[in-house]
């Protein structure tokens, strides 16, 4: 299938765009709060921070349904935010605090919920897209026509677990869409330095798998992109590929001085690109709000994100019995 652009409006209401605007606000304020408790001390050994994708996840999770699946890389606060994990205990689980959402034993990399049906920020990469592909097989052996959101970066697209994958999705007809977040860095190495082939949703071709290339900065874009391709997977067509094209602006983790790239080049696609200024000038320029509509938006999300940061230090660790739960054997 050829790279598909879009070339009609999607039909959102003013109500769909607050909530997607609201939902990228609350992922980049709780990052640049999780950046300064990092910087603190609070936070330790590895972050990840989301900011400037925030428009691939809340666009997808616009196209999902209850039921849908979803598993990630060790980027994931997004994720975790964006399907409804409340902020206070992912915060939590970020100072590896009791009240975290794995008890603070997980940390920033590895959190999980039942509830929400999201399996993971994965520290091994490229590990999470084999699992996704056995939640999708779950579904399928149950009967469900839900869907399993599987996300990886452009560097672990290399890794040779996806391609094994794909082969087995595609044999099997699974309900998984691979999402590919190309943030065009990977760990420092641009992607036309490191992959000779940079079409990346393409080498889903060798398999007979279905995809497209979608601009990641745009929500709406990937909301439009997401319904094709969980419509194809929901009718049973087997597995679909999203190369989601999107850039972050902080370093791989909060120990990457990203100087593989310039700050002119950053600011460019802060300048130009920035996924919640694109929603706010159409809230603003449709008249579908003010200008104080959003300062109050602003302002709530601010406030749960202090009450995050602000219970993510008080609630106590986690007691040394915690040691001998959750676990195998």
């Amino acid at each position: 299938m050829a790279a598909r652009k879009s070339t009609k409006k999607p039909n959102v209401s003013a109500d769909e765009l607050k909530k997607y605007y609201r939902e990228m606000l609350l992922i980049r304020r709780f990052e640049e709060k999780a950046g300064q408790l990092y910087g603190m001390g609070l936070i330790g050994g590895f972050c990840h921070l989301y900011i400037g994708q925030e428009a691939v996840v809340v666009g997808l999770e616009a196209a999902a349904k209850d039921g849908d699946k979803r598993i990630t890389s060790y980027r994931d606060h997004g994720h975790m935010l964006a399907c409804g994990m409340e902020a206070g205990g992912v915060m939590a689980e970020l100072t590896g605090r009791e009240g975290g959402l794995s008890k603070g034993k997980g940390g920033s990399m590895h959190m999980f919920s039942k509830e929400k049906h999201f399996y993971g920020g994965h520290g091994i990469v490229g590990a999470q897209v084999p699992l996704g592909a056995g939640l999708a097989f779950a579904d399928k052996y149950k009967g469900t026509d839900n869907v399993t959101f599987t996300y990886f970066g452009d560097g672990a697209a290399n890794q040779g677990q996806v391609y094994e994958t794909y082969n087995m999705a595609q044999l099997w007809d699974l309900p998984v869409v691979f999402v590919i977040e190309n943030n065009q860095y990977a760990m420092g190495t641009s992607v036309q330095r490191s992959t000779k082939s940079p079409a990346l949703w393409k080498r889903g071709e060798a398999y007979g798998i279905a995809g497209e290339e979608v601009d990641g900065m745009n929500v709406l874009s990937v909301k439009e992109a997401g319904e094709r391709a969980v419509a194809h997977c929901r009718a049973g067509k087997g597995p679909y590929i999203l190369e989601v094209k999107t850039y972050r602006y902080r370093g791989h983790s909060m120990s990457d001085p990203a100087k593989y790239r310039t700050r002119e080049e950053v600011q460019k696609m802060r300048d130009e690109r920035d996924p919640i200024e694109q929603v706010r000038d159409m809230l603003l320029t449709g008249n579908h709000a003010t200008d104080d509509d959003l300062k109050a938006i602003d302002k709530e999300i601010k406030a749960i994100v202090n009450d995050a940061a602000e219970f993510s230090k008080t609630s106590p660790e986690p007691a040394l019995e915690e040691l001998w739960t959750d676990i195998y054997a």
